[in-house]
């Protein structure tokens, strides 16, 4: 398969990225590893792959926007934005479990354009352009054609205990659990995504994330024939960090059970309206800081 030029900017950049995970991967003993919150690692091997993106990325196209998991946002006015988890699944990883990924996507004026996922134990690429297709080791992808849930492996991500929401999302797990044929998580929600696009997952649901653990298997999923998103259409996935992922027969039935009224000892846990609660304490914090600066 011929490449673009822009994606074989982001395959090499991934493939940078992910050499620098292997060689740390061999040597996890020596990593220096620090903790970002609850159940939320950041090691060497994180900032290191991510300065390998950086430099990469922008060396090809400079005057791009980044949105960065640990450098956080780089804005230059470009409508051109970089989406980047330099390792997805770092508790995986520092535990010497395979499954791990680089995640790149890119936006153009706000809607995805190109996605690349690499899982480099694997040594499995994944790739997709909008109106082009996606393609694992170049090879076509089609989502999965089981529209029964009693049929259907569904993925999701099992939340820290410590962490607020969890009660919410494993009262929404165990009722999915009991309407499908098996349940996995695989510790990453690159590859959740990516293995949906694959056929290998049937569908997926998953609260708490952030639009770097999402935006490059959003893309593989729809040009792959399938549905991803926000299970509320009014809301937006990048905001909520809830997403559902799956053929249009399934991703309708797991809309419904992920929109499904809960308990009321549960109902203000719900990790999209933490994620709300939080970013609107962030803001008025900010407001304050600039105030006091003023």
């Amino acid at each position: 398969m011929a490449r673009s030029a822009l994606m074989n900017v982001m395959v090499a950049a991934v493939s940078k990225a992910g050499r620098s995970l292997t060689r740390d991967f061999n040597e996890l003993e020596n990593l220096q590893v620090s903790i970002k919150g609850p159940a939320d690692f950041v090691s060497e091997a994180d900032t290191k792959a991510e300065k390998a993106l950086r430099e990469a990325l922008h060396k090809a196209r400079p005057g791009y926007s980044f949105l960065m998991e640990e450098g956080g946002e780089i804005e230059t006015g470009s409508e051109h934005r970089w989406i980047i988890d330099p390792l997805d699944g770092t508790t995986n990883y520092l535990h010497g479990v395979p499954l791990f990924a680089v995640s790149l996507a890119l936006e153009r004026r706000g809607e995805l354009i190109a996605a690349a996922i690499y899982n480099p134990a694997s040594e499995e690429l994944f790739t997709a352009e909008k109106g082009r297709g996606a393609f694992v080791n170049d090879r076509r992808m089609r989502v999965s054609a089981r529209d029964r849930l009693e049929d259907c492996l569904i993925a999701t991500g099992v939340p820290a205990l410590n962490r607020r929401g969890h009660g919410a999302s494993l009262f929404r797990q165990r009722d999915i659990m009991s309407k499908v044929a098996g349940l996995r998580a695989t510790g990453s929600a690159a590859l959740n995504l990516a293995w949906i696009a694959a056929g290998r997952f049937d569908g997926y649901f998953e609260e708490g994330l952030h639009p770097w653990d999402m935006a490059a298997g959003m893309l593989l999923i729809r040009e792959a024939g399938g549905f991803v998103g926000e299970p509320d259409r009014d809301l937006s996935a990048y905001e909520t960090g809830r997403i559902v992922a799956g053929n249009e027969a399934v991703y309708k039935q797991l809309k419904e059970i992920a929109t499904a009224p809960l308990p009321d000892n549960l109902v203000s846990q719900q990790p999209h309206l933490v994620r709300a609660e939080e970013r609107a304490r962030e803001a008025a914090e900010k407001d304050a800081e600039e105030q006091n600066a003023s």
